[in-house]
């Protein structure tokens, strides 16, 4: 997750993999930092193929690897110990989370 981009680490990113057999349409699922427990991205229509990724950017747009952005002028991923993604389907389940711990 860590950035390149100083201060607002606009170029940070989450990548969600879909590690099934069937495609998995994301429309209205949330990606948030669990750890301050904002901000949040809401996926609009979209399907992940299988064995696919896509990628969530702090406030870059790259449309080879799905086109997402937060938005965000500040850095989303503060490098807190630790720094948490979660990943919620519209049921408000939370069906993934991956930690970021600095200097791992």
């Amino acid at each position: 997750m860590t950035g390149l981009v100083k201060t607002t680490e606009a170029d940070e990113y989450v990548e969600v993999l879909n590690q099934g057999t069937g495609a998995v349409d994301l429309e209205g699922w949330q990606l948030i930092d669990q750890s301050d427990g904002s901000p949040q991205f809401v996926f609009p229509v979209y399907s992940l193929q299988p064995q696919s990724s896509v990628r969530i950017y702090t406030n870059e747009v790259h449309p080879e690897s799905g086109g997402f952005s937060f938005q965000r002028v500040t850095s989303i991923w503060n490098n807190s110990n630790p720094d948490t993604a979660a990943l919620i389907n519209p049921s408000g389940e939370t069906v993934s989370t991956n930690d970021y711990l600095p200097g791992c």
